[in-house]
């Protein structure tokens, strides 16, 4: 069902990772969803999800286009939202705990965390874990808040420190896993493996859509 009786234009960054999963979720709450690979396909987007995979690969594939100096652009503009998880969460930090390892490369930005990289450890660390969402958050109208949502955590990002204009959103054994600043949402964990649907919903509602799905 379309949100609001409008169609919003999603887009999915597509350079690597879960994209046809984050665009699968996008199109069941309504969204109209599109592939980027280029800063054009940005143009006429209300929004974009920045799925996990490696930082710097899609650091290193984006590089040549200025694909992420273009996003940064966009959401400067104050009309673009950008959902990012996992290895999205990196490239929309301000500050990552071992810089060098994307040293040379463009990051978004604009998120005032800091983030450790594979703070969670390697693959064979990877989980699944139910993360605690804020209630005024996540609850749209009559459907409550997905509390606890089941998620998985894949080579995942801790979020060290959270800036004074950034409110935590979810919370996995009492510490931030979700986080929220305007129009940036970025989640360590990778909803899209266990379809769990509620921080899509609730990137969307920042963007000032709702969805009754």
């Amino acid at each position: 069902m379309p949100f609001d009786g409008v169609k919003h234009r999603i887009g999915v960054l597509a350079l690597q990772g879960a994209v046809s999963e984050h665009a699968d979720m996008l199109s069941v709450l309504g969204a109209d969803v599109s592939l980027v690979r280029t800063p054009a396909q940005l143009d006429g987007l209300d929004g974009l999800v920045m799925p996990g995979g490696e930082s710097t690969a899609i650091a290193r594939l984006a590089a040549p286009m200025g694909l992420l100096r273009a996003i940064r652009a966009r959401l400067d503009g104050g009309d673009f939202g950008v959902l990012g998880t996992c290895a999205g969460l990196i490239l929309l930090s301000d500050d990552i705990a071992e810089p060098g390892a994307l040293a040379g490369f463009d990051r978004v930005g604009g998120l005032d965390v800091l983030v450790e990289r594979n703070g969670y450890g390697g693959q064979l660390a990877s989980f699944e874990a139910d993360v605690e969402c804020a209630a005024e958050d996540f609850e749209v109208g009559t459907i409550p808040a997905s509390t606890p949502s089941r998620v998985a955590f894949i080579r995942a990002p801790i979020i060290r420190r959270v800036g004074a204009g950034v409110r935590v959103v979810a919370t996995h054994q009492g510490n931030p896993v979700a986080v929220a600043s305007g129009r940036i949402v970025a989640a360590a964990y990778h909803p899209e493996i266990t379809g769990d649907l509620a921080l899509h919903r609730y990137f969307l509602r920042t963007l000032g859509v709702s969805s009754s799905v």
